[in-house]
């Protein structure tokens, strides 16, 4: 199979016939051979009637759905492990993705070698208090991230060769971090396309504010996990070895220096009428938890089943 499509859906019985024909006016246009997998993330309204009745006119359509609301990460992640196609399109479902720009994100997969390529939505059609906090997101997961060339990370019509979608794994909020995710999965051709952004035809946007909160704190743990998560002893127990030790200086130097004062005859203060004394207690105890925070990670680590799981690129 060609292409499968995975479109996670909640909320849009008014957009899916509209969208599902426009994916099959592109697919039989261009010869493709396609699925395409609607997942319904606990709809309200009547979105599952809907897929059901698609299903009937079109046999390419799968209809998967949850019994409540878990999030597009989830819906995603379902679709990756259903999807059978050569190359994986993911799009929105409220037709601000246009289904015209398939033709292109395919060619770049299969022609260009690329591992994964990004919408960018270099004219937006929202409001300015969606569109500024989106740019400094997008800034600063790259600079987190070290993905310069990607200026839309939360897009969602992208393009993925099917080894990409299969090798990681989307949850939470992580469906934003997609391009991070393969990144660390070993996935390095990263590509990005300028896309259409369409009005939104129906509905209203599913998202508030509190996704920027929540995607920054998945972007920490999204670093964490990639570049500690089979060593975290190497992160606390650096922590905790730095921050025991200058603990530790701290008072040796606050001791030195009451010797030298009393065997001179020098006025002195008590070490512990200090507050140096205190944060170098401080540090002394919290250096002492990170390392054992670090060890009992470690343990976690090693019991894993996944401990030794590595993508291999090809076997001869």
């Amino acid at each position: 199979m060609d292409i499968s499509v995975v479109v996670p859906l909640y909320n849009e019985e008014e957009s899916l016939p509209e969208l599902v024909e426009w994916n099959r006016r592109v697919m039989e246009a261009h010869n493709y051979s396609y699925e395409i997998i609607l997942v319904d993330d606990g709809s309200t309204d009547h979105s599952w009637e809907v897929i059901e009745g698609l299903k009937k006119q079109n046999p390419h359509i799968r209809g998967i759905k949850f019994r409540r609301n878990y999030g597009k990460s989830a819906a995603l992640n379902v679709g990756f492990e259903a999807a059978q196609g050569r190359v994986v399109i993911t799009m929105d479902a409220d037709l601000q993705d246009s289904p015209d720009e398939i033709p292109t994100l395919y060619s770049r997969i299969v022609d260009d070698k690329f591992d994964l390529v990004s919408g960018w939505k270099k004219k937006r059609h929202d409001p300015i208090t969606k569109t500024v906090p989106t740019k400094l997101f997008n800034s600063a997961t790259r600079k987190m991230s070290g993905i310069h060339n990607l200026h839309d990370f939360n897009c969602g019509l992208k393009a993925y060769r099917r080894e990409v979608v299969k090798s990681i794994e989307v949850y939470g909020e992580m469906h934003r971090y997609i391009p991070v995710l393969a990144k660390w999965a070993g996935f390095k051709k990263i590509g990005e396309q300028v896309v259409e952004h369409r009005p939104r035809k129906y509905g209203t946007t599913k998202f508030g504010l509190s996704r920027f909160i929540n995607g920054f704190l998945d972007l920490l743990s999204i670093i964490f996990v990639g570049k500690f998560g089979k060593r975290p002893m190497h992160f606390f127990g650096a922590l905790g070895v730095l921050s025991f030790f200058a603990g530790t200086a701290i008072s040796v130097w606050l001791i030195a220096e009451k010797l030298y004062d009393i065997s001179h005859g020098l006025k002195f203060r008590n070490v512990t009428d200090q507050p140096l004394f205190f944060i170098a207690l401080v540090a002394i105890i919290v250096g002492f938890q990170l390392f054992l925070t670090g060890f009992v990670a470690e343990l976690v680590a090693r019991n894993s089943s996944e401990r030794n799981a590595y993508q291999i690129e090809r076997e001869a």
